[in-house]
């Protein structure tokens, strides 16, 4: 059954595929749960993420209902993942006949959803729209760019979102500047994080801290970075030097624990100062980074989480689609040179790293902004003008 049902006037079907998504769409649930009148919202879960006990986390930790719908379609290449979510979602698409489907972020899952939703003539809303890296070989930027050229009604983070889909040749009237529904999700989690020594009890190393001042926490997965053996390894053997000197911990993702067994790489990360921890859920990862010295990440949302903590951010890539996180935020562009990193790691711990500020609108009420003018746009079947 849909999750709210007080209206059958208009449907709402929100899609959710990887990890990333459910940060996303658990405020945006709230705030639709919150109008009045009431939308039919069903919530979608595309089950392309592989790893179930990391989806059953996030959503009993972020207090997101339990999918509507789940079209378990696993893992498997880019090609393949997409179009098995194609081919899974037009069927569920033809039942529930929504008034529009709504898709966040940039995985797979967001991109075949808005291509089906599309080519039936159902419109489609992109949640972080406008984010661009500039680099055509990851994935993401280019479910990116497809998802907005094809979608009708688009919510940007930050003003420079706005900039890129206007160079693109998409119209302003479908455009809406609403800020970051990450930055809702972390301030309506805060106080519930997972504190340091809880998570280190329940890995059974309590006393890794002991005597050090501080500590660094460590995410890895991009195939940038753990699919080249020798990246990999370069990466291991400076993250292992930054350890000596500043403990990190480490919750390994599933598919960098596979790679690190598949280029035989693990005895790198059998060092005093390295502590691998197995996935961990939301607020587990909020808390450690909350108290954190500084992050060292290849992730996209760390990167706005710890602009929006003040903690001192290492990104492991070559280019951001979040160029606010580096131009107002504690974000530190480093690629996987290390020379690089250990030049930003040693400024952090002798100045204590960039301060940064809260962006525009990183305000914790995105998600309202974005409820309020679905309504008034479904309402009125027209895109707002700005």
């Amino acid at each position: 059954m849909p999750t709210t049902h007080q209206s059958t006037r208009h449907h709402l079907l929100c899609i959710v595929g990887a990890r990333p998504n459910f940060m996303k769409i658990a405020p945006i649930m709230a705030a639709l749960d919150k109008l009045e009148p009431k939308l039919t919202v069903t919530l979608l879960h595309t089950g392309q993420h592989y790893d179930a006990a990391m989806n059953d986390q996030y959503f009993e930790a972020l207090g997101i209902p339990h999918p509507d719908i789940n079209l378990e379609v696993g893992s498997a290449s880019h090609a393949v993942q997409t179009a098995e979510v194609m081919r899974r979602f037009e069927p569920a698409l033809d039942e529930t006949r929504p008034s529009a489907v709504l898709v966040v972020g940039d995985v797979n899952s967001t991109l075949a959803c808005a291509l089906v939703a599309t080519k039936k003539g159902i419109p489609v809303i992109h949640v972080e729209a406008g984010l661009r890296s500039f680099d055509r070989a990851m994935p993401e930027e280019i479910n990116r760019i497809l998802t907005d050229q094809i979608a009708d009604l688009l919510f940007t983070t930050e003003r420079s979102g706005e900039e890129n889909l206007l160079r693109e040749g998409i119209a302003a009237s479908r455009i809406r500047f609403v800020g970051n529904v990450m930055i809702d999700n972390l301030r309506r989690n805060l106080e519930q994080a997972v504190p340091v020594s809880e998570t280190l009890k329940g890995a059974g190393k309590e006393n890794f801290l002991s005597g050090t001042e501080g500590y660094a926490v460590l995410t890895l997965h991009r195939p940038s970075n753990v699919d080249d053996p020798v990246i990999f390894r370069s990466l291991l053997e400076t993250l292992r030097n930054i350890s000596t000197r500043l403990p990190i911990i480490f919750p390994v993702h599933p598919r960098t624990l596979t790679m690190l067994e598949k280029f035989g790489l693990g005895e790198l990360l059998n060092t005093p100062g390295i502590l691998p921890l197995p996935p961990a859920g939301y607020l587990e990862i909020l808390g450690l980074m909350q108290h954190a010295r500084l992050v060292l990440t290849d992730s996209g949302g760390i990167q706005e989480e710890t602009t929006a903590l003040g903690i001192p951010c290492i990104t492991l890539r070559d280019s951001t689609e979040r160029p606010i996180t580096v131009d107002e935020g504690t974000n530190t562009i480093v690629g996987h040179d290390p020379q690089k990193i250990m030049q930003v790691f040693d400024d952090i711990m002798k100045m204590g790293g960039k301060t940064g500020r809260i962006p525009e609108l990183w305000d914790g009420h995105a998600a309202t902004r974005i409820a309020e003018t679905i309504s008034t746009w479904l309402e009125t079947g027209e895109t707002p003008h700005a």
